[in-house]
């Protein structure tokens, strides 16, 4: 394994503003907007920015719908000149990334753009396979909620085609969250409200064709829990046909404790025929410490990893679609579910269960 560093770089900006106008409103469709400055750029690291916007009359400052890493304030000045605080959350990222800030007065509006630098070297201590790049990752460093422009949720009950007994949400359940970043981790929580166990299943919006697929996982060990790390097709048509990669399953009812396993599933290999290839390997204190789960996916295999050992090899037979569905874009789930096939049975004094992921993170070929 190679290392690369990230390091944060610190931008400091000045704020200055001047006094507001006691002219006679401006009728509307003749707004002006002026800002200076007329674009605004920061490094990787958190920053904050000031623009300082004089207009004809009052008006809004607010960043792009669905931009979560930037906020604006005031969103709203009754003064026709005014200093905007443009703060900016730590971009941990492999590349740079852009977006604008808009400023509305009356039917005018002027946008602004603002660029931020990808992370560098340093900080972020990444250990890269040897022959990989980092192409994507969430370090789920920003407390609050998964952010929404990564990851989306399937929601809702049925058993899901393993006789579960959860009801999954969309992040949260009745003001109580289910899916939450604190403390530098995500928090997936199974918990019963009014009489039912809701809880998470998760995917990441982008999808990849081979790479190295890892997460940092900390389990859950009550019993009927059954936390997952896997990865499903973006064009899905017809289980288990188009493939399943399992990354990690740990379903203490099931499995016993301190074990996890990974397989695959498709029409040649699957657990209903009894003919899927799987391995369950130990896991040290599973549930209270993390441990690095990993897929190495390739044309011509899948290799599977516990804290960076291999435990399943898993050889493409060359035998066709139904052996090796393996080579279309697959997307990440992360999910905790409560009960059925594999999770076993349940312990609801056990309950709220929780799954912690420390990051996920997807390398690809250099």
């Amino acid at each position: 394994m190679k290392r690369i560093l990230y390091i944060t770089l610190i931008l400091a900006a000045a704020a200055c503003s001047c006094g507001g106008s006691k002219e006679p409103a401006t009728p509307t469709g003749q707004e002006t907007v002026s800002v200076n400055p007329a674009e605004l750029s920061c490094a990787a690291s958190a920053s904050v920015l000031t623009l300082n916007v004089t207009a004809s009359a009052a008006f809004q400052a607010y960043a792009e719908d669905g931009v979560e890493w930037v906020s604006v304030k005031p969103s709203y000045s009754a003064e026709k000149s005014a200093a905007v605080t443009v703060s900016v959350d730590d971009n941990i990222a492999y590349q740079p990334r852009e977006t604008f800030i808009t400023i509305k007065c009356g039917t005018t509006r002027h946008k602004v753009k603002l660029t931020q630098a990808a992370m560098e070297q340093g900080e972020i201590d990444i250990d890269i396979p040897d022959g990989y790049h980092l192409v994507w990752q969430d370090e789920f460093s920003k407390n609050g909620a998964p952010s929404a422009s990564e990851w989306w949720y399937e929601t809702g009950a049925g058993g899901w085609g393993n006789n579960e007994l959860q009801n999954y949400v969309a992040q949260a359940k009745d003001g109580t969250d289910l899916a939450y970043i604190s403390d530098g981790s995500l928090k997936i929580v199974a918990q019963k409200i009014g009489g039912t166990v809701y809880s998470i299943r998760m995917n990441t919006k982008k999808y990849w064709t081979y790479g190295w697929f890892e997460a940092r996982l900390k389990v859950s060990d009550a019993p009927g829990s059954w936390p997952a790390f896997w990865m499903m097709p973006q064009n899905f048509n017809t289980w288990p046909g188009d493939g399943e990669i399992d990354i990690m399953e740990y379903a203490i009812s099931t499995q016993g404790k301190n074990k996890s396993s990974s397989s695959i599933h498709c029409n040649a290999f699957n657990h209903i025929k009894g003919t899927q290839k799987t391995h369950v390997q130990a896991v040290s204190n599973a549930a209270t410490e993390y441990h690095v789960y990993a897929c190495e996916w390739m044309a011509d295999k899948m290799v599977f990893y516990v804290d960076g050992k291999p435990h399943l090899t898993v050889n493409n037979d060359g035998q066709g679609y139904d052996h090796w569905p393996f080579y279309t874009p697959f997307y990440l789930k992360l999910n905790l579910a409560w009960g059925g096939n594999m999770g076993g049975t349940v312990d609801e004094a056990k309950l709220p269960a929780v799954y912690e992921i420390d990051y996920v993170r997807v390398f690809q070929k250099d």
